[in-house]
């Protein structure tokens, strides 16, 4: 990996970075999402080409579903209108000339941790990133897990947790990202009567017991999720990033505690190394190949 520019798409910013060895980062700029996305995309990255010629590849991670393969977006959410079926890999490599290669954000965010980041040197990782929804990454025996025939693959967040639940963006009932994510979070603060963030949440936990109950069903979630995901991949680390994570300090304890009596087998499970920088990082990756080295 060495000169290739890193590209996260989020639903209110992109951050668009040159990544080099070791995963340094010689130019980092983060500029707000605008609709109709792609000619926007494209403008921003030939500006930035144009400035540094030294780029000889593109990496995306965004938003949705993607087709890894052919590098087109299969499905996005009303976050990115008007994003589902763009054929972002053909059409940037026609404007710039460069590689192009497109994955899931989550993806590229489990690929930073497992090749460079918190899971490095292991061959089986989930990486769940708890942000304004739930997003999640699998490795598999050293493999980024992806794709899929409608770009679906590792869409841990919409794993249905609890039948008949919380109704999701998605159009179903109960997915894990209702009950795990920021969002989710927010809403059970509200639903309680209080009148805190999210953060403040943790914060008061010790002393207020309505918002200690809502940190012991969040956990209690997590871990339950945790815990199925180990019957199916029997993983060896866990990592846990996202904007959540930020305050893992303050409800770590208790969500161990809580994951331990559901596991099957004993399981490493960390806090993410990188913060903001896992999404272009992952996205630099990709022009590494999935595959761990």
């Amino acid at each position: 990996m060495n000169n290739v520019l890193g590209v996260d798409i989020g639903g209110t910013k992109i951050r668009l970075a040159i990544v080099g060895q070791q995963g340094t980062l010689s130019f980092d700029e983060t500029v707000p999402t605008k609709i109709p996305l792609y000619p926007y995309l494209e403008e921003q990255i030939l500006r930035i080409i144009k400035h540094h010629p030294e780029v000889n590849a593109i990496g995306i991670g965004t938003h949705g579903f993607v087709d890894s393969i052919n590098g087109k977006v299969i499905y996005a959410t009303d976050i990115l209108p008007g994003w589902t079926g763009t054929d972002l890999k053909k059409q940037l490599e026609a404007a710039t000339g460069k590689r192009v290669e497109v994955d899931n954000d989550a993806n590229c965010a489990a690929l930073a941790e497992a090749k460079i980041g918190a899971a490095r040197g292991n061959s089986r990782v989930v990486c769940l990133t708890l942000g304004t929804g739930l997003g999640g990454g699998i490795i598999w025996d050293g493999k980024l897990l992806s794709g899929g025939p409608h770009g679906g693959a590792a869409e841990i967040g919409h794993m249905v947790l609890y039948p008949n639940g919380v109704l999701c963006p998605c159009g179903r009932r109960g997915c894990y990202e209702q009950y795990v994510s920021g969002t989710a979070l927010n809403r059970r603060i509200k639903e309680a009567g209080l009148t805190i963030s999210s953060h403040e949440l943790f914060e008061v936990a010790a002393t207020n017991p309505h918002a200690m109950q809502l940190v012991k069903e969040f956990t209690a979630d997590l871990a339950q999720g945790i815990s199925s995901l180990q019957a199916i991949f029997d993983m060896e680390v866990v990592v846990i990033g996202g904007g959540v994570s930020e305050a893992a300090p303050l409800w770590w304890d208790q969500f161990m505690q809580q994951l331990e009596p559901l596991l099957l087998n004993p399981l490493s499970v960390k806090v993410a190394e990188f913060g903001n920088e896992a999404g272009v990082l992952g996205a630099a990756l990709l022009l590494e190949g999935t595959e761990l080295r």
